[in-house]
Formats: structure tokens, C-alpha cells, sequence
């Protein structure tokens, strides 16, 4: 059997995703920022800028190689330090993205003798780290932790299981629906069951929790915290910049300094980074209006998007999806709003199940902003 051209299978895999109008495509932006991450405004703010502008690089703009060679500096450790305090860790290691923090994480974790369960809708990242780790994976259904609670037991149950360690990972809010998990009910499983908990808090981190630090801090005790071997968060997000953060213990930043691969064979993120980032912390604590304003907007939006008929997900979140019919409903809805200038991309499988307008609001976004957006809609619900 001749086996076809290599680029005329490349370009029929293309087709098939263009007939399915799930074909995507780099994007400048343009037009208010109704879809990023930037979620307290930290990537424009000018004391950052000022800062950079400052930093002393001591003839080096890179960081010229990985940390345990040349790319450590003194920038990576103090603010490696600073956030360990502020969230209430022993310790965290950064590490070049947030997608690295958990690919890398449950690979250093996990293997063949390890039973991994993990939310269904979890982010890509936990879903390739659990591959690649080779462990046995479980799905329990979207934060549906009485299904949670039946895998568990069975694997107490199975003979060829139940001495198998248990590692749970989930979202604290989920990037691509905006709800949350009871984390309450998480630590009453886990003391029962004993399982190894990693906590993914990349879209709670700044917005939820005393001085945003977390979802954690809104729903867990100070005790109930340090029962929690690993969080997960990403300089990405609230605070602007680049790059991902794992907390966990002293003895845990040791072990993954040492086994985890995408540590220890990647360059290091350049110092003016961590340096960053130290002052982007410190500005996020203290930006508890900016929290409380973009989380009523979210409320407030999502509300009149449901009296308007539009269906959205459970969200409690500044993330909140529009559902479409299709993916060419999707796509169209997006070119429309884009044309009346507002930021807004669809989002299609398989990064999702269900075609949607992933509306992520942020502290800079005003409220005639919103009104704007809301009769555009009301326009599109008119004509539709």
C-alpha cells in the first residue's frame, strides 16, 4: 500500500478541520479586552512599565541557560519567596509557564503505579501531564464529587488498586465554564481516602480570597490549607507577566527541582521577570476595589444575558461563557461583535464540548462598556 504524501495529509486534516468551522488562526488584537487573562489590568500598568524600565540588567537580557546551570538569580529566589509567604506555603518554584507547571507537576508525581482522577473538563495541561506520566487515569464528571467519591471507593475496593497511591487534581475555576468545586467537601474526601490533592488556582489567583490569593482562602481554614500538598498558579494572569508557579513544601520543591523534566532541561525565564512580578504581587494585594468591581460586572452581565435568553454556564466567576448552537453561530457572533469593537473570540471544540463566547471581564472594563456589549446582544437576539 503506497502511503500518501506527507503534505497532502496534512492538508486533507486541515479541510476536515475548516469543514467543521473549527479552523483557527493567529489574531492580532484589536478593540476592547472582553477574552484575555489580564484579569486586574497588571500587564499596561505603569508602575511595571516605570520598573522595567529600570531594572538593572547587568549585561544580560537572558537568562543563558537552565536554572541548575547558569539561569538562577537572586530575583528568582526572592520572589519565589515573597509568593510562598503570601499564599501560605512552605515553598514554590517557578517554572517558564503556567502549562509547564502542570504538565511537568503530575509527571514528577505520577507514573504507572499511581492512580490519577482528574475533573473531566480539566485544563490540557493536567490532561497531557497525566498522559505522559503513564499513570492510571480516572474522570470523574464536571465537579461532580459524589462520582469523585464512587472511583475512589471502587479503587479501595479493587485488589490490584487499593494499594495504588491516589492523586486528585482539579481547577479551582475553570478556565473555559468559570465555576468552582466545593473545596470543602474535597478535603473531607481526602482525609477519608488519602489521596495526594493538586489544586490548579491559575483563574482564582488574584480575584478570589483574602488580597486574592486564591479560592483556597475563600473557602479552607488556614489548616485545611496545609493539608494541600501542591497549588498551581501562573504569573500569566493577575499578574501580568509570564511564566507559572508550583507551592507546595521545602520537601516537595526538592523533589521536583530534581525529577521534574521540564525544570530541569528548559532555559530559565529572564531576571526582569521574577523582578516583576515581586512588585506585580504587591500591587495585586492591595487591588481589592479592582476585585470586587470586576466580579459584579461579571454578575451583572451574565444576569441580563440570561433575562435576554442567552444560556451560559454555572459560573461565579469574571469568566463567563455565552453558549452557542453551532460552531459557525459561534464564529459569526464573534465577527459581529468584533466589528462593534469589543475583543470577543469563539472558542470551539475540542477545546471545548460545547461552541462558546468565552467573555472574560477584567478591572479596566467600565460599566458602559458593558451596557454596550449588552445591547449589541440584544440586537443580535433581535435579528436572530
Amino acid at each position: 500500500m503506497k502511503v500518501e504524501p506527507f503534505w497532502d495529509s496534512i492538508s486533507k486534516e486541515l479541510l476536515s478541520i475548516k469543514n467543521k468551522n473549527r479552523f483557527r488562526e493567529t489574531k492580532t488584537y484589536k478593540g476592547i479586552d472582553f477574552c484575555s487573562n489580564d484579569y486586574l489590568g497588571l500587564a499596561s500598568n505603569s508602575t511595571l512599565w516605570k520598573l522595567a524600565e529600570s531594572f538593572d540588567y547587568f549585561n544580560r537580557i537572558g537568562s543563558t541557560a537552565s536554572r541548575l546551570v547558569r539561569g538562577n538569580s537572586e530575583e528568582l529566589e526572592r520572589f519565589e519567596s515573597s509568593f510562598a509567604d503570601f499564599i501560605g506555603a512552605e515553598a514554590s518554584l517557578v517554572v517558564n509557564t503556567g502549562y509547564v507547571a502542570n504538565a511537568g507537576l503530575i509527571d514528577a508525581i505520577g507514573n504507572p503505579q499511581t492512580i490519577i482522577f482528574s475533573d473531566r473538563l480539566n485544563h490540557a495541561s493536567i490532561l497531557d501531564g497525566i498522559r505522559i506520566s503513564g499513570a492510571i487515569k480516572k474522570y470523574f464528571n464536571h465537579l461532580d464529587l459524589d462520582h469523585l467519591e464512587v472511583l475512589l471507593q471502587k479503587a479501595e475496593e479493587n485488589e490490584k488498586e487499593k494499594d495504588k497511591r491516589k492523586i486528585v487534581v482539579t481547577e479551582t475555576v475553570f478556565s473555559m465554564d468559570g465555576d468552582i468545586p466545593d473545596l470543602k467537601r474535597l478535603l473531607r474526601l481526602k482525609k477519608h481516602y488519602g489521596f495526594v490533592l493538586v489544586l490548579d488556582e491559575a483563574h482564582s489567583f488574584g480575584l478570589f480570597g483574602k488580597n486574592g490569593r486564591g479560592l483556597v482562602y475563600d473557602q479552607l481554614s488556614k489548616e485545611e490549607i496545609e493539608q494541600i500538598e501542591y497549588r498551581v498558579y501562573t504569573l500569566g494572569k493577575s499578574l501580568g507577566l509570564f511564566g507559572g508557579i508550583i507551592a507546595t513544601s521545602k520537601l516537595g520543591r526538592d523533589h521536583l527541582v530534581n525529577v521534574m523534566r521540564p525544570f530541569i532541561f528548559s532555559t530559565s525565564l529572564p531576571p526582569l521577570i521574577p523582578h516583576l512580578a515581586f512588585y506585580a504581587l504587591d500591587l495585586l494585594s492591595k487591588m481589592d476595589l479592582e476585585r470586587q468591581t470586576t466580579l459584579e460586572l461579571a454578575s451583572i452581565f451574565k444576569k441580563r444575558m440570561n433575562e435576554m435568553g442567552y444560556k451560559t454556564t454555572d459560573s461565579v466567576s469574571q469568566i463567563i461563557p455565552v453558549l452557542m448552537d453551532s460552531e459557525a453561530d459561534a464564529l459569526a457572533t464573534a465577527e459581529i461583535l468584533q466589528a462593534k469593537g469589543f475583543d470577543i473570540r469563539a472558542i470551539r471544540p475540542p477545546t471545548v464540548e460545547t461552541a462558546r463566547l468565552r467573555i472574560s471581564f477584567n478591572a479596566k472594563i467600565t460599566s458602559i462598556q458593558v451596557e454596550e456589549l449588552l445591547e449589541i446582544f440584544k440586537t443580535i437576539k433581535e435579528n436572530h
